[in-house]
């Protein structure tokens, strides 16, 4: 039960609660009679050929003998074996005789191809969505609960660079002549990645968990959140509980259709496709694209909805503000004000809110950002400027010893009220939860 006295991150038996209450209606008994006789054609075609079966195809055989556990895995799985169906109906991939369509048979053929690839299209993009939508939820989720002042800027600007970094590897494996599997192994080790940083960050102790908390401002609710959340009986689990074997059977059925369109195209020379092969085809590609697009439709709005936080009314402001409080410096005339930093990471933040004011008249003061090397040479990063306020601001910075520097020393009279807020910022973990969001 939520306490409403603070957050507390969900259990499995409080998510079973709310599941009962939203079955999946069961998926037509086409899915498993149709994968059975695509087995069974793909079967027939590796018995009677004489040459081994390719490297792929061995692979292909493998996988469809235990989907993976995990639905977001099965997502990207899917999204793989759709781009290489694709891939395979492209007209530049058919086989040799068939790109001749030399034969009435051969240009019906062709046709339907045509159209299959279309369909195959079409469920791509709606899978890609809904992943780039669950994630972007997930994300907007979270971050309710982060500070909601330039830290949260910071959280935004870091996830946008690392997608960036993400997208950079992708690009250079396709140069480098990766193939759609390699490229989807690489996705999916980077989707890994993340989720070892959740949990490092959910476990941290000490010195930085205490710059987790309460510099970078994460509510504990939610460093408990990401440590238990994929649990080997953790909220995660009944999600697969739920709604992973339907996810599975779709996979075993993408995984056949490919398998057997692949097994097709090798033994073309020798064996041509038939009618009622065909029609197999056909018929799987439509229910596979129907049902997915059902199960996707149905688990976008239950999974969106799950409640795996309380929300932010409810839970109040109280632990994420209790340390956003402004601290304040009386700077005399003639003098400066310094406030010392030490980074031990790259990439890290300085980032700053001040303003200055004395009775009812806004003061100006001088400020700026100093460094100081490994040779004890110093270095302005921040250009000497004077402000009345700079609220919002930040910059990136590598390891090493830092100053800001508030300056008073060309006033003659007045001494300067500042009231300021400085955090130095390491990298943050994007905030993605495993199942809802995995772009």
């Amino acid at each position: 039960m939520v306490s409403k006295s603070g957050l507390v991150p969900i259990t499995r038996a409080f998510l079973s609660s709310y599941y009962d209450k939203h079955p999946f209606p069961p998926l037509s008994d086409d899915v498993s009679c149709l994968t059975q006789q695509l087995r069974q054609l793909s079967a027939s075609l590796q018995d009677d050929a004489a040459r081994p079966l390719p490297e792929g195809e061995r692979y292909l055989v493998k996988v469809d003998s235990q989907p993976p556990h995990k639905i977001d895995e099965n997502m990207w799985k899917n999204r793989e074996q759709n781009e290489e169906i694709i891939f395979l109906l492209e007209t530049s991939h058919w086989p040799q005789l068939l790109q001749q369509q030399s034969t009435p048979e051969d240009i019906e053929l062709a046709r339907l191809l045509k159209q299959l690839r279309e369909k195959c299209e079409l469920i791509l993009n709606i899978v890609v969505s809904f992943q780039s939508r669950n994630s972007e939820n997930v994300f907007n989720t979270v971050m309710t609960y982060m500070p909601q002042d330039f830290r949260g800027a910071l959280i935004r600007k870091q996830r946008e660079r690392s997608g960036r970094s993400k997208n950079a590897q992708v690009d250079a494996l396709i140069k480098s002549g990766g193939c759609i599997r390699d490229r989807y192994a690489l996705l999916w080790q980077q989707q890994m990645e993340r989720r070892r940083q959740l949990a490092q960050l959910g476990s941290a102790g000490g010195v930085y968990k205490t710059v987790v908390k309460y510099l970078v401002g994460v509510p504990q609710v939610l460093l408990d959140f990401v440590r238990q959340i994929n649990d080997v009986e953790g909220p995660m689990e009944e999600q697969r509980h739920r709604y992973g074997p339907p996810m599975y059977a779709l996979t075993k059925l993408v995984l056949n259709i490919h398998l057997f369109l692949s097994l097709s195209w090798w033994r073309f020379e020798d064996v041509k496709l038939q009618k009622h092969q065909l029609s197999i085809l056909e018929e799987a590609v439509n229910v596979y694209i129907s049902e997915l697009e059902r199960f996707l439709k149905f688990t976008g709005e239950v999974f969106a909805n799950s409640p795996f936080f309380v929300t932010a009314e409810e839970a109040g402001t109280i632990e994420a503000n209790k340390n956003d409080d402004y601290r304040e410096a009386s700077i005399p005339a003639g003098t400066t004000y310094e406030i010392s930093l030490e980074v031990d990471s790259v990439n890290s933040y300085i980032a700053w809110d001040f303003s200055v004011t004395q009775g009812k008249i806004s003061m100006d003061i001088g400020f700026s950002i100093e460094y100081t090397n490994s040779s004890g040479r110093k270095i302005q990063i921040l250009p000497y400027r004077r402000y009345d306020s700079d609220q919002g601001n930040f910059c990136t910075i590598s390891a090493g010893n830092y100053k800001l520097i508030w300056d008073n020393s060309f006033s003659t009279f007045f001494r300067k009220a500042l009231r300021y807020k400085v955090d130095c910022i390491p990298p943050v973990v994007e905030p993605e939860a495993e199942e809802r969001g995995t772009t």
